[in-house]
């Protein structure tokens, strides 16, 4: 009995032994009980980043009386989105604007002063028909030199067309030359060759009356016109309310009355020829939509037309 039981025991301190020298010696990967989990070291995948958006450069043809109010814009609409920036904006006379067109320049947006020439635009292929919209409109004014000695006087159409003033108008290419030869022909001032008057006048193809054309100086540009007027060169002369805000140094003597001209809008549409149709477009709505845009037009006399 006591032999078996000493060689029992001996079997029992084996295998002890030998569990711990496999604890102790044995696999060392292996992990103690009481030991915390290391932690797993699998290969992360970084997140996709999001794509940027893609840089856009826009080129705006448009009527020079904007030229003010739209650098204004244009700085702005880059503030809140930094992708697109500006070309350096042709500002001109409507109908060159359509001219540069016809020769093949190239831009993204095209904005008139008026109805006649976005729809000669149209006629011709340079924009496309079903992004056109009304953007603003505009009032016509008499002005003449701040501070001069008509300043503060009222002047009407008939006294312009009695030849008591000289005058400055923009010539055929200048939608608000236009505007003023409609005005003129209801007090005989103007002549169109059919005979329309008022609204139903194109302000084009006439000649003013024999008494109003020595009085008469045309300027290529709105803005001309309404130096001509600054600089004392001309009595008073027909501009856009926005002139006076944009250009200074005129004061205005009386509003035109809208009856007897067309209405004075200015249409945008996006350029047939664009390249970046989709950013174009976007920029357009954001004119007529954002309330800080909205702002500038006003600070610089337009208002936003009701589509």
């Amino acid at each position: 009995m006591r032999k078996s039981w000493k060689l029992g025991a001996v079997s029992v301190a084996l295998v002890a032994a030998l569990g711990l020298f496999g604890c102790s010696g044995g696999d060392t990967t292996e992990q103690k009980a009481d030991e915390p989990a290391a932690p797993q070291t699998e290969t992360q995948t970084p997140e996709a980043a999001e794509p940027e958006s893609e840089a856009v450069e826009l080129q705006i043809f448009a009527a020079n009386s904007l030229s003010k109010a739209m650098a204004e814009a244009e700085e702005l609409y880059t503030q809140q989105n930094p992708n697109v920036t500006f070309a350096d904006t042709q500002y001109e006379a409507s109908g060159t604007l359509n001219e540069m067109l016809g020769a093949g320049q190239y831009a993204d947006i095209l904005i008139t002063a008026s109805k006649g020439t976005m729809d000669d635009a149209a006629e011709n292929g340079y924009v496309k028909e079903d992004t056109r919209q009304t953007m603003f409109n505009n009032d016509l004014v008499i002005v003449t030199k701040e501070g001069g000695d008509l300043a503060g006087r009222d002047i009407s159409l008939e006294d312009i067309a009695a030849g008591k003033y000289t005058l400055a108008v923009g010539d055929e290419n200048v939608p608000a030359g236009n505007y003023a030869c409609q005005s003129l022909t209801t007090v005989g001032g103007y002549i169109e060759p059919d005979g329309a008057t008022g609204a139903d006048a194109t302000g084009k193809g006439g000649e003013f009356s024999a008494t109003l054309q020595p009085k008469v100086t045309l300027g290529g540009k709105v803005g001309d016109v309404c130096k001509y007027a600054e600089s004392g060169e001309v009595d008073i002369a027909m501009v856009y309310t926005s002139d006076v805000y944009r250009m200074g140094g005129v004061a205005i003597c009386s509003v035109v009355p809208n009856d007897t001209h067309k209405a004075i809008t200015y249409p945008g549409a996006v350029c047939a020829d664009s390249k970046n149709a989709e950013a174009a477009q976007a920029f357009l709505e954001w004119c007529m939509t954002d309330e800080d845009a909205n702002q500038i037009w006003e600070k610089w006399g337009f208002e936003l037309a009701q589509n």
